[in-house]
């Protein structure tokens, strides 16, 4: 059996429908469906049984689940503007912690979701070297509980058990319940569909252009490859980024999503929110030599493939659903 937690969410149930396509029907999905429109995203998976987050965890420890191939920890509050700390540190690092010590006890294959949020402004770099992991800074409570994790992991020496992947900028599909989180893409394609026109935040800082904003966008199909590489490798562990190692600009992410609808492009640089601008990252890109010389044969999809892949068979459709 597979347990995913986060088995509804963006990332998960995409790696769900990874296991589906592989032929693995045996999976537990974890999760906190409440009034969400996560459910949508499991309509066309298979999968054995949804069972509640914390109901889960009660169970796990009282030792009812048997035959647990891995455990694929990809639940968590994933808001950088979450602002309600006690509640990141139970969900984001607490529960992580158990999962990861009940997994190790019982040589459980074990991966966790990290971010690349636990970079802060980057002014340390990229760089998934564990030397340099606790010198992070992150910029918010998000990136901060992800950081402890990783931290816990290094402290204990846990790090050559598991596989804590710095997830960078993550688009595709299945991202639609995560309202304002969701990728500028999607919120792009939609803005197209209004409007024709495309909003990118103004630069605060002379070096970038506005929309010379950088990020490392990062397909979630790519991701969820190298997921199942890593499970199907127990003996790869650590820490890893997963990025496509390619920085790229705002506007180029506009530019793609004008191209993949055929429309004209027009973009508007409107005034970034206050509360955003002491935060704000200006440039990201993973360093991808840990995971490439740990074997991992993934090639990731560029930014305009991507975008078109995601555009042209998913938001174009009625059913846009993994």
């Amino acid at each position: 059996m597979y347990i995913v937690t986060g088995g509804a969410g963006f990332i998960g149930s995409a790696f769900i429908w990874k296991l589906n396509q592989s032929g693995i029907n045996d999976i537990l999905v974890v999760d906190n469906l409440a009034q969400s429109e996560k459910w949508k995203n499991l309509v066309n998976r298979q999968y054995k049984d949804y069972i509640h987050k914390t109901v889960f965890i009660e169970q796990l420890l009282r030792e009812n689940f048997t035959g647990i191939e891995a455990i694929v920890h990809l639940g968590a509050c994933s808001s950088t503007t979450e602002r309600d700390a006690d509640f990141l540190m139970e969900n984001n690092f607490h529960f992580s912690r158990t999962l990861a010590r009940y997994a190790i006890e019982r040589k459980i294959r074990f991966i966790n979701a990290s971010s690349a949020a636990t970079y802060g402004a980057g002014e340390k770099g990229f760089s998934d070297d564990e030397a340099l992991i606790p010198s992070l800074r992150p910029l918010n409570m998000y990136g901060y509980s992800k950081q402890l994790f990783d931290l816990w992991l290094l402290r204990e020496n846990l790090s050559n058990k598991v596989a804590s992947l710095k997830f960078f900028n993550v688009y595709g599909p299945n991202e639609y319940h995560k309202a304002d989180m969701c990728s500028v893409i999607y919120k792009s394609f939609f803005q197209v569909k209004d409007t024709g026109r495309i909003s990118l935040f103004k630069s605060y800082r002379p070096e970038y252009p506005d929309g010379g904003q950088l990020r490392d966008f990062v397909y979630v199909k790519d991701c969820v490859e190298v997921i199942m590489w890593l499970v199907q490798h127990p003996e790869i562990n650590g820490i890893f980024n997963v990025g496509t190692g390619k920085s790229r600009t705002w506007k180029d992410l506009a530019l793609a999503v004008f191209d993949a609808m055929g429309v004209a492009q027009q973009i508007d640089y409107i005034e970034m929110p206050q509360h955003l601008k002491d935060r704000y990252q200006y440039f990201t890109q993973a360093n991808m030599e840990k995971l490439s010389a740990a074997g991992c044969p993934v090639q990731f999809t560029s930014l305009e493939e991507g975008t078109h892949d995601y555009i042209t068979r998913y938001l174009n459709e009625s059913d846009p659903c993994l």
